[in-house]
Formats: structure tokens, C-alpha cells, sequence
């Protein structure tokens, strides 16, 4: 049995928010707690698997949850028909704590202090700072805007928006008024927010003139005078201006600056009132219009806490709307998730409360856009009152040490990543344990795609040796994690600590049965609150059952191909649609990406199954594309090279029967290596949604290859 990379101290562990939940359970009835072992932990996962009304019920609490429970006999209801594994039913259920209220916004703005609230760096540096008790003045002020322009409970708001502080704002005032959000990247194009967008009607459209990008600014107005024609249902188009303080906005329907969306809500408000005899204002707070707009969220009007314990969030049930999140879109038109504000919140909460050790002091970042779900799970770290620091911009641009620095200026305690930026971060030869001072860094997060064994020990080598390496797995369907790091158990190399708490995660085999140190289905046996409470314009839940539940009846297929090891820690091979198959033996993607992409000659690499004798008897060959570092051609010795790596750490089917050399390799605008697009184009088949990806451009590189002929 292997040793563990990292094994958190004592007094670590005995400070750790999970072990004050361990003594919190124990003392209301849960399992016992004799010491802070792993058992222990495994115990109380146990329990909470079993228990899910009782566990959910202290996880409310001990979260601090705001919002009512409900009364009478209600108080107490946490589930209704959480036998029912399958898409919420209103009378069948799943349905949690079907008497409860809240407002989401009203959770993540209850801190009215100075500390900061969120931090904005971009490739220049740091930007801005905005304070708890701004955050709450600025949301407030635009909420009021929004209502104003008729934005209700129930309507949608989409953003398309760099990953700055307007993007928080527009959301949580957003939110504050029961109304659903919905954001992408800028770096997609008006076709693939169009193909978002259009299908949900927003009411208003928030977004920006433009972006940076790898030293690059890059303008959006053309982009934007095609979706705000193209989706008929906005009635106004909301810019903050990001690259310019003074854009152009001509040819953009219904667009407004920011400033004076807000100045043109307030005027007709106060005449409104006005007009009734009111002598309400008819401008926002002063400061809001007079500063420059990178300048306007820092207003210096500062009401007192009393007035702002006066503002009042309307409360909504547990299932309420909040976010609209999609699939990646490669295979057909996105699907669009739709989740509740009181899942999301629960969910997040325990994630980043128990499973990411996050406390007021703390400082977390997450390289993220406004398209990926990590944003959004970033964004909740607000709820606990932490400093959220957002960066706009290429991570390894100016330098391979802008996120370095931002990490020491900044004072980050958390920091989240993906895989294949520690992977490049390897390949640049970068010491950030030599080059900066770490001593705050208490976690690394990485996601995206696996996180290789290679990439720990760069971590722990060249990074920081005493830091929680958490791999994290889940997505935008769950808006959260299956599987993630565990802050009072140790790391082994390769390997995700444990299942969130909760969460009836299990591998099973092709005939649905658990299985042990193999690889199979990724699976959740249980209910959990983060499932989405529908899938957009799917009457009948079709759509949604396809998704997840046809596979196994009864139980959420994630599809992921993944294995559980011998210290309960999981492996993620890849997705379950791009395992290879040759022979009849199922490999993982990943498991030859772990091996090949350890060459200091291999950037990345790209392994899909190419079909033999078309496909008529449901065998495939292994191709792998690789991408190479400058100046360097495959030659038959970096072959040999490669498939000797192959043979001899796995197993000779893993061996590809041809390598290709490749200048890029497609990725989703999430970061994730497109191994179906890929597939696709090799076999003459069209792609159906390129939109989706980042580099469309790419796939003209696999067309009619001559060596794939034989």
C-alpha cells in the first residue's frame, strides 16, 4: 500500500471545521467520535448516507444557513420521497426541506463590515477592492434598477461577462429578487451564446465591451450587436464598460452603460413616485454615476448597519430557481440545468465549509470564467465571509508567475486550479516554492480534468510540501462535487481523498453492481439537494432522464469511468463516452495521459478509438495525437519512446497503433480536450456543435488523414 504524500498535523486536525462538525454530530445524536481518524470520518459519511434528513438537518445549521424552516411539524421536514432516485416530482419527490425559505442573496450579503468581499486582478495586476459593506450598497442599488425594468421572480438575467466584480454584482442582485441567472464566457462566440441564451428568453442581457486576454485586448461589441438582434426577448442590454470607459454602443439594441441603466431605473422610479406624491430620490446613491466606471462599485456612500439590517430579501422556497447552467454542447444544442437556490446553497456551504476547511480569515481564488461552474462555487465563498479574489485574463501571462504573485499580494489561503495548468506550470520548469513566499497556502485545489501523479508530486516537490492537495470532481450538472478533498485525512498520489459527505457515490460495472479496485461507472445510489430541479423546456423530465438515470434505473449515471482504491480515495479515468475499446477491454483516456504527458517532449496528447472494418464488429485501434514543444518533430525513437512508457506502466492494449503529431488539439471553452470532436472528424462525421469549442479551428488538423488510411 502506498504512502501518504501529505498527512495533516494534529493541530490541524483538531482546528479543522470537520472535526468540530465530527463533535457537532456526535452531540445531537450522530455517531460517536472516540479520536479524529480517518475512521471517524468514514463513520459520520456512513451515517449521513443513511440519515439524510438528519444529516442535512445539521448541515443547515452548523453552516448558518438564513432563511425559515418552516413551522409547526414542518420545522423539521427535511425530504419528501428520497426513495425516489430520479428527476424532482412535486408530489413524488425528491424534494428537501419542502417548508423551508430563503434567499440566496441574503446568505451571501449578511457580513456589513469593511473587510474585503471581493478582490480584481487582471494581467496588469490588481485592480480593485470591494468591501461587504459596498457589495451589499451596490447590489442593492442595482436590484432596485432591476425591478424597476420589470425584472420579477421567475424572469432570467444572463451575463456575458469577463470574471469580474460586475459579474458578482449583476448576479446576486439578480438573485435577490428571485429572479434565475445565467452567465458565459466572453470567449464564446455569438452563435454559442446564442445557442444558450436564446433557449432560456432572458429579459436582460449584462455584459462588457470587451476583455484581455494573453496580452491581447479583444473587443465584444460586434459580438454583442448580433446577440442582442438575434434574442428577442431582451428589453435591455446592460455594458459595463471594461476596456474603454466610454464604448460606443451604436448598433446595439437596447443598450445602456451600466451607469446609466441604473441612473435611467432611478429617474423613473422617482417619478413614479413623484407623479403618487412620494418624495423619493430620483438618483442612485452619490458616487454610483460620477466615477469612472472601473471606479463605480466603490461608492462612497456608506449607509449605516441599521439601514442595512433594514433591507429586506423576499424569501423563496428551499427549490426556488437560481441558476441555469448548461452542458458542454459538443454532441447537439447544450442541455440547460436549472438549479435551486437552497440545493445550491446547502451544497456549497458543506463543500466549502467541511471539505475545503474554509474559515472567516481565509482567502480563496479560483481561476475560473463566468462559463464554468467553479465560479459559482467560488462566488458562495462569500456566504462565509472570506476575502474571493477573481482573476480576468491568461493564467500564465505576462509571466508563468502572475498567479504567484497574486497569491502572496493577496495573502490566498485557498487556491484552485486546473490540472493542465499545473501540468504546463511542470513543463515551464516554474519553482514557486524557491520563487515565492507560500507560508499562507493552506490548500490546492485542482479540477477540470484528472490530476495525474505526476502533477502531486510537482506540488508537493516544487510548490509547497505542507499543503491539502484536494483533486475535485463533479460538474455543472450537480453544481458541485460527487467527489473532493478532505482537509482531516491524508493525500495518497493520484488518488481523490473521499465522496463529499452526503453523497452515495459508488463504481459499478457494466450489470450495475459495486465494484472495488477496477474501474467502472461513476454513480450516486441516493438523492442529494444539488440535483438539478429540472432540465429547461422538458416538460415531461425526457430529457433529464436520458441524461442520468437510463443507464441504471434508479440510480445517477454521472458518466465518469472511474475506480475506487484501496483507501476508499477514487480515480478518474476519464468520461465514460470517451473510453477506448480495444479488444473489448475499456481504458481510460487519462490513464494513457498520465503516462505519455510525463515526456518533457509531449505538451498534451489527445488518445480516441478508430474504428476497424467500420466499425462493424465494435473493435477500434488506439490513435493518440500528440502536441509537441517547439522545434521538436516525432521521429520514430520518440515513438518507441512514448509506447514503451505505455507498455511498461500499464498494459500493452494501452499502446497506441498509431501517434500522430499535431500543432493543437481541440478543447471545450471550459478547458476540457475534446476527445469526441476529435473522434468524430477522424471518421468523416460532422460536428455538431463547434460553437462549443475554443479552438474550433483545430479539427481542419484530424480531416482525411492519409495515415490513418492503413
Amino acid at each position: 500500500m502506498s504512502e501518504a504524500l501529505w498527512t495533516p498535523s494534529p493541530e490541524r486536525v483538531i482546528k479543522a471545521n470537520m472535526t468540530e462538525f465530527l463533535r457537532y454530530v456526535e452531540e445531537r445524536g450522530g455517531p460517536p467520535v472516540p479520536d479524529y481518524s480517518a475512521d471517524s470520518y468514514w463513520q459520520l459519511h456512513e451515517w449521513s448516507i443513511a440519515n439524510p434528513e438528519r444529516f442535512w438537518s445539521l448541515a443547515w445549521r452548523f453552516c448558518g444557513i438564513i432563511g425559515h424552516r418552516g413551522t409547526g411539524g414542518g420545522a423539521e421536514r427535511v425530504g419528501v420521497g428520497l426513495d425516489n432516485m430520479g428527476p424532482p416530482d412535486t408530489e413524488t419527490g425528491p424534494r428537501w426541506f419542502p417548508d423551508a425559505s430563503l434567499n440566496f442573496a441574503e446568505n451571501l450579503l449578511r457580513f456589513t463590515d469593511d473587510q474585503p468581499a471581493l478582490v480584481s486582478w487582471n494581467e496588469e495586476g490588481h485592480q480593485r477592492t470591494v468591501t461587504y459593506l459596498e457589495l451589499r450598497e451596490v447590489v442593492g442599488t442595482l436590484a432596485h434598477a432591476l425591478t424597476v425594468a420589470g425584472v420579477r421572480s421567475g424572469d432570467r438575467v444572463a451575463g456575458w461577462l469577463p470574471n469580474i466584480p460586475e459579474a458578482v454584482i449583476a448576479m446576486l442582485a439578480t438573485a435577490s429578487l428571485g429572479a434565475i441567472w445565467s452567465s458565459c464566457s466572453p470567449d464564446f462566440g455569438a452563435q454559442g451564446v446564442m445557442d444558450r441564451f436564446g433557449q432560456i428568453e432572458p429579459k436582460i442581457l449584462f455584459a462588457a465591451d470587451g476583455y484581455f486576454y494573453n496580452d491581447k485586448e479583444i473587443d465584444l461589441l460586434p459580438r454583442l450587436r448580433q446577440i442582442a438582434f438575434r434574442i428577442p426577448s431582451l428589453e435591455h442590454v446592460v455594458v459595463t464598460p471594461y476596456r474603454k470607459q466610454m464604448p460606443d454602443l451604436d448598433g446595439v439594441r437596447r443598450g445602456l452603460l451600466w451607469s446609466r441603466f441604473i441612473a435611467t431605473q432611478w429617474g423613473i422610479a422617482g417619478n413614479k413616485q413623484t407623479a403618487a406624491g412620494g418624495g423619493v430620490k430620483k438618483t442612485p446613491p452619490e458616487g454610483i454615476l460620477k466615477r469612472t466606471p472601473p471606479e463605480a462599485v466603490r461608492s462612497q456612500f456608506a449607509p449605516s448597519e441599521a439601514q442595512l439590517k433594514n433591507i429586506e430579501f423576499e424569501r423563496f422556497p428551499f427549490d426556488h430557481p437560481l441558476y441555469i447552467m448548461y452542458s458542454s454542447g459538443t454532441t447537439g444544442l447544450p442541455k440547460c440545468m436549472v438549479h435551486s437556490a437552497g440545493g445550491t446553497l446547502i451544497q456549497h456551504l458543506k463543500e466549502l465549509i467541511l471539505h475545503t476547511d474554509l474559515k472567516r480569515e481565509d482567502c480563496i481564488f479560483y481561476y475560473t470564467t463566468c462559463g464554468w461552474m467553479m465560479w459559482n462555487w467560488l462566488v458562495s465563498a462569500l456566504a462565509v465571509g472570506v476575502k474571493v479574489v477573481l482573476y480576468d485574463g491568461a493564467p500564465l501571462s505576462p509571466t508563468p508567475n502572475i498567479l504567484w504573485d497574486m497569491v502572496v499580494a493577496e495573502g490566498i489561503t485557498v487556491f484552485g486550479t486546473s490540472a493542465k495548468y499545473l501540468a504546463l506550470l511542470e513543463k515551464a520548469g516554474a519553482l514557486p516554492r524557491k520563487s515565492h513566499d507560500l507560508s499562507k497556502l493552506k490548500a490546492i485545489l485542482s479540477t477540470g480534468s484528472p490530476l495525474p501523479d505526476n502533477s502531486f508530486d510537482y506540488v508537493y516537490s516544487k510548490i509547497k510540501a505542507d499543503v491539502h492537495l484536494a483533486s475535485i470532481s463533479g460538474g455543472s450538472d450537480i453544481i458541485s462535487c460527487f467527489v473532493l478533498g478532505n482537509p482531516i485525512l491524508p493525500v495518497y498520489r493520484g488518488e481523490i481523498q473521499t465522496p463529499g459527505l452526503g453523497m452515495a457515490v459508488d463504481v459499478f460495472d457494466e450489470r450495475g453492481r459495486p465494484v472495488r479496485l477496477i474501474p467502472g461507472e461513476l454513480v450516486c445510489t441516493r438523492p442529494f439537494p444539488s440535483m438539478p430541479i429540472a432540465f429547461w423546456d422538458d416538460p415531461d423530465d425526457t430529457k433529464y432522464r436520458a441524461a442520468y438515470f437510463e443507464h441504471f434505473p434508479g440510480v445517477w449515471r454521472h458518466g465518469d469511468w472511474a475506480e475506487i482504491t484501496r483507501h476508499r480515495g477514487y480515480i478518474i479515468y476519464g468520461r465514460s463516452d470517451a473510453t477506448l475499446n480495444p479488444s473489448g477491454v475499456r481504458i481510460g483516456t487519462a490513464e494513457i495521459y498520465r503516462q505519455v504527458e510525463q515526456l518533457p517532449e509531449v505538451i498534451e496528447s489527445v488518445a480516441v478509438g478508430q474504428e476497424i472494418d467500420g466499425g462493424s464488429h465494435g473493435d477500434v485501434r488506439i490513435v493518440l495525437f500528440v502536441k509537441l514543444q517547439p522545434g521538436i518533430t516525432l521521429d520514430e525513437a520518440l515513438c518507441e519512446r512514448i509506447s514503451s512508457r505505455l507498455r511498461e506502466n500499464t498494459t500493452p492494449l494501452h499502446v497506441p497503433k498509431k501517434i500522430i503529431q499535431v500543432e493543437d488539439i481541440p478543447r471545450t471553452i471550459s478547458g476540457k480536450i475534446s476527445e469526441l470532436a476529435v473522434r468524430e472528424v477522424i471518421h468523416g462525421r460532422p460536428v455538431k456543435n463547434t460553437e462549443a469549442l475554443a479552438n474550433p479551428q483545430s479539427l481542419k488538423l484530424y480531416e482525411r488523414l492519409e495515415k490513418l488510411r492503413d
